[in-house]
């Protein structure tokens, strides 16, 4: 078998929220509820995709099973309490569980995907298509039958299909056909290595479900969320799990999402790679895993971030690879059309490159957080920290572009300026807590000229409220974290003027948008869909400000997006009613964790951010 390029083929059209996620903190796969495979990168987040039908079509790479006949009925969810999937087929005949797991490994060169077929009632006739293709669609494997199965390669990659089923070569696509009964099962195992090496030893599968099981039931029992609602546990439980889906293990880093160009509005252009981790969800990622009981995920987080930003304060980014890679090169899959059309699809990002001034704020805030929780020794963090403070005061008047990476004009965008306040405003936290010989006195004058020159450019006297950037009038869905950060008090009337004037202009069907696209000049051009963090800021600015009957109800609308198995993507649609952007989105279960947090504990890690003791309610 030669390879060649696929030739461009209708685009899929499935629902993202038709998805469910598996993974082993090495990877992760995007599973329908058809019961095909429409994505997977191999052997990390970060690889290649061998399977990339979600960006185009079956011929790109995708591994289905499904009865031959029609299906009437299709139902997803997970084993309780893990990441292992099952998807319930019923046809007129009988009906099919399949379960998909990835097993977990401390090699990251070795990754498993197993699926387990099940005859559950009835008879059914099944069939499996393999349609493997490396390098995110394009490039034919060289296949060779084996006693156990299959085995593919193609360049650096190679996989062995293990399964006692019959199978078929057919246009260069691999099949299988089987006929199940009640009680009867069909496993297979897609397994990678390098192909260089030789292929690793496949345990039995259903040893390692039970073992998966285990292991994810164990890791769930370590949560320490409370509420009376059960709604909101399965919501903070699950969100967690996706949370610990994301993480690269070897590493502690967190991935954005899994996944590159599902688009933030339909047939548009805003396609980005996120399988990336970013500076900017620092604070909000160690403030989910410590109030939930992980400390050690948060170490682990806290552990790449020192490595991944070590060096000199001028060449920090505002995102590095799963490792601390710092050139994440830019480009576009031709090959690809994209999901639903939506073109170009991109391959890394660049803008890894731009200056953003917020991120020296998240670095000083993830110190704080960390100190203040007792996360490992802090004397060498500390003289780091001191060396951005040196930095940054001779940059904080620069323009940026600010924490949604425009890729228009650089600007002076107040939530940037704030952040450099929050850099000024921790250390000094920090130093006068614990003891520590600083600058003080001089550091309190930096911060202080940062606020009053907030306050008076980044403020519109004339509609009592901040403004996205120095000069303008748009509003930015950023500006909700004023309030977190304690900028200022929370009685303070900027405050309840700014949460207004965003619910006047940037509420889109009850959800928080970003910006308004239409009045920004972002570089990109097009609409997106409501941002999902910034609805959950929103519901926390209701807390802080005392306003707990409406944080409830727009928390549980928000918990309403999630799909069939409790996962959100980056943004909702609120024209078309459907989740868009980059899926499961780490972000967006951020916020629902954070949020839950705050609405359920009278100590809430939006008083921990904003330093403030008591809460009011107004709603008494």
């Amino acid at each position: 078998m030669v390879a060649e390029k696929t030739k461009p083929a209708k685009a899929l059209s499935k629902p993202i929220e038709d998805y469910g996620l598996i993974g082993n903190m090495m990877s992760a796969a995007l599973v329908g509820t058809d019961g095909s495979i429409d994505w997977l990168c191999l052997p990390r987040f970060d690889s290649p995709a061998c399977f990339a039908a979600i960006l185009g079509a079956p011929e790109h790479g995708r591994w289905l099973i499904s009865p031959r006949e029609k299906v009437v009925k299709a139902s997803q969810r997970y084993v309780p309490g893990t990441a292992v999937l099952e998807t319930r087929l019923e046809t007129e005949t009988g009906a099919v569980t399949i379960t998909d797991f990835m097993p977990l490994s401390d090699n990251e060169e070795q990754v498993d995907v197993v699926r387990i077929v099940r005859g559950d009632h009835g008879e059914v006739a099944m069939s499996m298509e393999l349609v493997l293709r490396f390098n995110y669609g394009e490039v034919l494997p060289w296949v060779t039958r084996r006693d156990y199965g299959l085995s593919a390669v193609a360049g650096p990659d190679a996989v062995e299909l293990h399964t006692p089923a019959r199978l078929e070569g057919r246009n260069l696509k691999t099949f299988a056909d089987f006929t199940l009964r009640e009680g009867e099962t069909m496993p297979f195992t897609l397994s990678y290595h390098p192909s260089h090496k030789q292929p690793h030893f496949v345990p039995d599968r259903h040893e390692s479900l039970q073992q998966t099981v285990n292991w994810w039931s164990e890791w769930v029992g370590r949560c320490t969320f409370s509420t009376r609602r059960p709604r909101w546990h399965e919501a903070v439980t699950r969100s967690l799990i996706t949370l610990k889906l994301l993480t690269f293990q070897p590493t502690g880093g967190i991935v954005a999402a899994p996944t590159t160009s599902l688009p933030e509005a339909i047939g548009g252009s805003r396609n980005w790679d996120y399988r990336f981790c970013w500076l900017r969800d620092s604070a909000l990622t160690l403030y989910a895993l410590v109030n939930s009981g992980y400390r050690a995920e948060a170490e682990a987080w806290r552990q790449w971030v020192r490595r991944a930003t070590a060096g000199h304060p001028k060449q920090l980014q505002i995102m590095y690879g799963i490792s601390g890679e710092r050139w994440l090169p830019e480009m576009e899959v031709p090959w690809l059309p994209g999901y639903e059309d939506s073109a170009p699809v991109r391959v890394g990002n660049a803008a890894a490159d731009q200056v953003q001034l917020d991120i020296y704020g998240e670095i000083a805030e993830t110190l704080y957080i960390t100190r203040q929780a007792g996360l490992g020794p802090m004397d060498k963090h500390y003289e780091f920290q001191t060396l951005v403070l040196e930095y940054l005061e001779s940059i904080w008047q620069s323009t940026d572009h600010g924490i949604w990476e425009m890729r228009g004009p650089p600007r002076a965008f107040t939530h940037s300026r704030m952040m450099c306040w929050v850099a000024f405003d921790r250390a000094i936290k920090i130093a006068e807590k614990f003891g520590i010989r600083a600058p003080l006195d001089h550091w309190k004058k930096v911060r202080d000229e940062i606020h009053a020159d907030v306050c008076t450019n980044g403020f519109d006297a004339e509609r009592n409220t901040f403004t996205q950037y120095y000069g303008g009038k748009t509003l930015d869905a950023s500006l909700l974290l004023l309030p977190q950060v304690g900028f200022l008090p929370l009685d303070d009337p900027r405050i309840a003027g700014t949460i207004k004037a965003i619910e006047e202009d940037l509420l889109s069907d009850g959800f928080v948008m970003r910006y308004a696209t239409d009045h920004v000049d972002d570089g990109v051009g097009g609409e997106e869909g409501a941002f999902l963090a910034c609805s959950f800021w929103l519901a926390d600015a209701y807390v802080l400000t005392g306003r707990h009957d409406d944080a409830v109800d727009l928390f549980e609308r928000l918990l309403s997006l999630r799909n069939h198995l409790g996962l959100l993507a980056e943004e909702y649609d609120p024209i078309r009613k459907r989740l868009v952007g980059n899926f499961p989105q780490a972000l967006s279960h951020l916020g629902l964790i954070n949020t839950a947090h705050n609405l359920a504990s009278p100590r809430h890690p939006a008083a921990q951010r904003a330093g403030q003791e008591e809460v009011p309610d107004h709603d008494k």
